[in-house]
This record gives structure tokens, C-alpha cells and sequence, in this order.
């Protein structure tokens, strides 16, 4: 009667439910976008409580869809969005405050006073993997003890929690019974030692936050409980839980040393599998664990970028010039380049190689001939440039060349972005059939734990190639383009400079 995963796939602007069956296709889904908040310049806010009630009503509309009964979902896996913060009650289960979103830098100065010291900030580099950032949950969850009226008393008696949106929907969907991350959400907190897998005392310490604050952690595919019943009339197992972009590299079934996907979602990703060797980064990318089976762990290289899709939705939702994401390719093939355009959307600072958190977007090139497709246009050429510096750095970072690159993401799906993307980083671009690599990741591991899957190698059968982009640019053209590229950056970092002084 087993047949079924259910997948959440929980991002940073909507909630999501991709049902596979046994033979890794999609039998159901559905998504509903929820609220984003900006109450100050660069600060990013999620209600907790809209988030759950958009999850979950996404995953019972997905099960009525073709009318699936409880006991035909074997488990139920989640990934989600990374690093965002929630701070809620133990005993009444509500959350104090609105979760802080990973793209927000309210806590840059924070972190600006742990650079100043070389010595600790090299310790939690070393010791997380993660180069000290307003990006990931430790100076958050600081923020919101110091802040919120009597959050520091609470959390000193034992009385509020904190989760990664992982931790927050497995407690809610086991009726407030299980506490718990797994390896790869709790490496990106930048509290959690990657070699010893355990959270960090002396940083701890440092952030002034308590660890019975903080979840248990276990492996990525593992069963942690079971849903309560009165959440979908039965017990299901919560079997499996990941990073969205640790499960998007699972998902691509990219299990061997030197496989490469990129993420274009609401930001965009790049990881390479380094297997048992966790890389030291010497140059801004970040060591962070892979999506693994059992105590079986593995290591990834990670490049962040915090604008790439959220871009496009920017291009919708304020400046309203145009009516959807897909319309954009055809607008951005209506010209033959962007007229000198460059818009750099560090609308929340610029992710890896630089980690400024103070850039904010800008646009370059501007002349009286520019015209909205020329805009739209950079903005799709932005997340490619981006890309591409990441793309470089990793080969350079990991000594392992790259050829080709496998792809998935909504933005995925933009042939002019997948082609121009190639040409570009001088890559071959692999989409494959299925770019629902992130919920299929989750599948992945919850369908392994719960027996549905044997082994890893059984799961390879699901995935194939769609389309390969071939680089077709000639180098001179490719040169003059990404030169414009870094002046446009270096134009951003030095406005950035200047607002700081």
C-alpha cells in the first residue's frame, strides 16, 4: 500500500507539495505564495504561522488532488529555505517574533565586530565551514534574545525553542512532540561544528544563546517521528529532511566527488560534492555539509548568491513592467543584447566571492536608448554573470575543472537564461527532464529511510537529461561582457564603501 512521498518544499517566497510516486513521478502538487516583509531598508520578515498554514494546506490540496489515503504515503520528507530564524514557546508553540529571514542583514554590524577579531573569526571558519556573515542564524537568534522583551529570560529558563524552518514544520506536524534539524540545516547556522558534528560551546557562548534552545540533529535521511493524526487522519513518518540546496544536490543524484549542480531559485547556488574531504575555502566560498544517509557523512562547496530569481519576482511585483517570470524570455530575445546595461540586484548584499553585506543593487549603463526589454534582459544576464564568477572560483577553490553543470530551479526553465549561461562561463549546461530536483531531493531521503528506495543506486534510474546548452560565444564578445560585468560589481562595492563612511 506504500506508494507515495510526500515532498514539502518550503522556500523563501511560497510553500510548496510535490507528490511522487514509487517510480519517481509526479502524481500531484501544489504551491501558494505567502507574505514578505521589509520593515526597515535591507531587514526581510516571514510570519512563522503563515508559513505552517500555507505548508500545510498546500500538502492536504496535493493529497486530494488524486484523493490519496493516508496509508499510502510511506513518509514524508521537507527541505527548505536555509538559515532563516524562528524563535517560538515550548509549551504554547507560538512564535515570539517574526522569523528573520536569511537574506536579511539587520545584523551586519554584529558580525562586522567578529571580523575585527582575525583570530575567532578564522576559529568559526574553521570550525562551521562558513565565513562569519549577517546570512546565517547565529547573529540572528542573538538579535532576537537582545530585542524581543523577555525573550533572554525565557530562553535562560528553558522555555523557547529555535529551528531552521526544517525543525519548525517537523514540531508542528508532530503536534509539538519532536525537536530536531539534521546535518545539513544545522551546518548553516554557523553554531555547529561540521567535523565533530555537534553545535559549538565557545561560539554558543559568544552569542550569549542557550543550548536548550536548539534542536537534536541526525542524519538527513532518518526517520525523526510521526505526524500527529489529526494532520492528515494517521501517522505518517517524517523520514527525511534537508537543506533546499543540499537536497537539490541529492536530487541530481550528484553522489560522486567533483559533481556540480546550480540552483537558480529565489537565490542562486552553486555546490559541488567533495565527498568525505571537507575543502577549506580560501577565497569566500563556504565548507557545508552534503545531504547524507545514516552517520555516512559527506561535504559540499558552496558559492551563495542572495539575488537571482527574487530578481525577476522585483521585476513583477514593484516595478511591474512585467505580467509573469516566463514572459521574460521572449522579452529578453526581442534584442540582441542590453544596450550597455548592467544591473548588479545586490538588493540585500552580494553573496560569495565578496560577502558585503552593505551593497545594495545597482544599475549601470544606463543611456536614453534603454527600453524595458534591454532592462529585462540584464536582469535574466545578471543571475548568469553571477553564476559564472562562482562557477571560476569553484574551479579554482576545488582544482577540479569543470565542464559541464547540471541545472534546476524555476529559472531553469528560461531557455535564453540556460543558453546565454553557457556562453558565458564557456560551460555545458545540463537541464534535466525533471528541474524538481529540491522536492525530489527530499523524496529522495525520506523514501530511502522509509524503505521505498533500497539504495542510491536505485535512485539514479529516476533522473534524466532534458537538454544540454552548448557554448556557442565567441571570445571576444565573451571578454567585453563579463569586463562590463566586474565594473559594474566593482561600481557597487564602491557606492557601498562610500555609504559606510
Amino acid at each position: 500500500m506504500k506508494k507515495y512521498v510526500l515532498a514539502l518544499d518550503q522556500g523563501t517566497t511560497s510553500s510548496r507539495c510535490i507528490i511522487f510516486s514509487k517510480n519517481c513521478e509526479i502524481v500531484s502538487k501544489a504551491h501558494k505564495e505567502f507574505t514578505q516583509y521589509y520593515p526597515n531598508p535591507g531587514w526581510v520578515e516571514h510570519d512563522p504561522m503563515e508559513i505552517w498554514s500555507t505548508q500545510i494546506s498546500v500538502a492536504i490540496e496535493a493529497i486530494q488532488q488524486k484523493q490519496i489515503e493516508c496509508d499510502e504515503i510511506a513518509a514524508v520528507g521537507i527541505t527548505n529555505q536555509r538559515e532563516t530564524t524562528i524563535i517560538w514557546d515550548r509549551n504554547t508553540g507560538k512564535p515570539i517574533c517574526n522569523a528573520i529571514v536569511w537574506q536579511c542583514r539587520r545584523t551586519a554590524k554584529m558580525i562586522d565586530a567578529i571580523k575585527e577579531d582575525a583570530e575567532f573569526a578564522g576559529y568559526i571558519q574553521k570550525t562551521t565551514g562558513l565565513i562569519p556573515d549577517a546570512y546565517f542564524s547565529a547573529s540572528k537568534i542573538a538579535w532576537i534574545l537582545e530585542n524581543v522583551p523577555g525573550a533572554r529570560e525565557k530562553a535562560e529558563a528553558g522555555e523557547l525553542l529555535f529551528g531552521t524552518v526544517d525543525t519548525w514544520l517537523i514540531w508542528n506536524l508532530s503536534g509539538g512532540t519532536v525537536h530536531v534539524t539534521d546535518y545539513t540545516n544545522a551546518s548553516r547556522t554557523m553554531l555547529f561544528d561540521i567535523r565533530k558534528l555537534c553545535w559549538d560551546k565557545r561560539i554558543l557562548e559568544y552569542f550569549g544563546i542557550p543550548v536548550s534552545l536548539l534542536p537534536d540533529v541526525k542524519p538527513s535521511s532518518c526517520v525523526y517521528g510521526y505526524t500527529d493524526e489529526k494532520v492528515f487522519g494517521g501517522k505518517v513518518p517524517i523520514a527525511g529532511a534537508a537543506g533546499d540546496q543540499q537536497a537539490a544536490l541529492f536530487g541530481q543524484c550528484c553522489f560522486n566527488k567533483g559533481d556540480i549542480k546550480n540552483t537558480y531559485g529565489t537565490g542562486g547556488f552553486l555546490l559541488m560534492n567533495t565527498d568525505k574531504t571537507p575543502v577549506e575555502s580560501k577565497y569566500g566560498l563556504l565548507t557545508t555539509i552534503a545531504a547524507s544517509l545514516e552517520d555516512n557523512i559527506t561535504y559540499a562547496l558552496e558559492g551563495s548568491i542572495f539575488i537571482a530569481g527574487a530578481g525577476i519576482q522585483w521585476l513583477r511585483d514593484e516595478l511591474k513592467i512585467i505580467e509573469d517570470a516566463p514572459s521574460t524570455e521572449e522579452i529578453a530575445l526581442s534584442v540582441e543584447d542590453t544596450n550597455g546595461v548592467y544591473l548588479v540586484p545586490a538588493f540585500t548584499g552580494l553573496g560569495a566571492p565578496y560577502w558585503n553585506p552593505y551593497a545594495r543593487g545597482c544599475i549601470v549603463g544606463l543611456t536614453r536608448g534603454c527600453k524595458r526589454a534591454h532592462f529585462v534582459r540584464a536582469a535574466l544576464e545578471a543571475m548568469a554573470y553571477q553564476s559564472r564568477d562562482l562557477i571560476e572560483l569553484m574551479e579554482k577553490e576545488s582544482d577540479m575543472p569543470i565542464s559541464s553543470i547540471n541545472v534546476d530551479g524555476g529559472a531553469s526553465l528560461n531557455n535564453f537564461l540556460m543558453q546565454f549561461q553557457a556562453d558565458i562561463s564557456e560551460k555545458v549546461v545540463i537541464r534535466p527532464s525533471c528541474i524538481e530536483t529540491t522536492a525530489m531531493g527530499a523524496a529522495f531521503l525520506a523514501g530511502l529511510a522509509a524503505g521505498l528506495w533500497k539504495d542510491r543506486e536505485d535512485l539514479k534510474d529516476c533522473i534524466s537529461d532534458g537538454r544540454a546548452f552548448m557554448p556557442a560565444m565567441d571570445k571576444e564578445k565573451r571578454e567585453k561582457l563579463i569586463k562590463g560585468w566586474e565594473q559594474a560589481v566593482d561600481t557597487t562595492i564602491y557606492n557601498a564603501n562610500c555609504a559606510r563612511e
